[in-house]
């Protein structure tokens, strides 16, 4: 039977190889590919990851192959991110709790919430695609929370990459304010590939330093004792796989994260590098 996949990509710019490596592993299989946006705009790659000249600061390299590069392209030419799910009018927003009538708003709020879990029935995996773009409007997204707790109370694939895997980070339930990756192995962008200057999002002219937090520290402890951050820096890939998790550190990790997702649906897959 095929399988469907529902694919969250930022408004501010993806990497393209993050988002093209996993789904041509999915259509390779068959795969129905669903895309959703925070707002439902159209996502577009950032302009550094469609350039194989592009030289990554802190590898001092290009990180993006020529063919890399045109599959980017080809793909930012196509019209299937043209109409993606609008997150902000699927999931609901929690209400303020200085808000009139806020009893009856939050009941309200978590029977949209069951309303999203019968939605979601028919997907088997959910991918947050990476970049620097999931900094701005995935990272801290009360709505995108909702969607991943929503397919980790049904048991389904939750799967990251890059500054992606903060939401993982930050998606909790509002009873206990644990993160969910708590006890759990993970890998994401690591603090030696962190930018000193330039990090960029697209749809606005702020331009940055580093990035606004140091990714790898907040996995760390978001892990705790019993779970563990894998930077595996040194190493030409690291992915993580700690079921109901998939995680990709970063661009040259995004066709295996995109395997080790089929492996899991497939082979039933529950552990892997670590």
């Amino acid at each position: 039977m095929s399988k469907r996949i529902l694919v969250v990509v930022s408004e501010h710019g993806y990497w393209a190889e993050e988002l093209i490596g996993p789904v041509s592993q999915f259509d390779d299989r068959g795969y129905e590919v669903v895309f959703a946006t925070p707002t439902g705009k159209r996502a577009h790659a950032l302009p550094p990851s469609l350039d194989e000249n592009f030289i990554d600061p802190p590898l001092g390299r290009s990180v993006t192959s020529a063919e890399n590069a045109k599959l980017g392209r080809e793909f930012e030419a196509s019209t299937r991110l043209d109409n993606p799910l609008d997150l902000s009018s699927w999931l609901p927003e929690r209400p303020y709790t200085s808000d009139a009538g806020y009893l009856p708003a939050l009941e309200q709020y978590h029977r949209d919430l069951d309303r999203v879990a019968e939605d979601i029935a028919g997907y088997d995996a959910l991918l947050i695609v990476g970049g620097s773009g999931p900094i701005v409007d995935l990272a801290n997204n009360e709505r995108a929370h909702g969607l991943i707790l929503a397919f980790l109370r049904a048991d389904k694939v939750v799967a990251a990459e890059c500054y992606g895997v903060a939401c993982l980070a930050f998606a909790r339930d509002w009873s206990d304010r644990k993160s969910i990756i708590w006890g759990k192995h993970v890998t994401g962008h690591c603090k030696e590939y962190d930018y000193k200057d330039g990090t960029g999002f697209l749809g606005t002219d702020f331009v940055m330093g580093p990035p606004p937090y140091p990714l790898e520290y907040i996995l760390r402890d978001a892990t705790g004792p019993d779970g563990a951050y894998h930077g595996n820096f040194g190493k030409p890939v690291s992915v993580i796989v700690d079921y109901p998790f998939v995680t990709g550190r970063s661009t040259p990790d995004s066709y295996l994260t995109g395997q080790k997702i089929v492996e899991v649906l497939e082979s039933g897959l529950i552990r892997y590098g670590w």
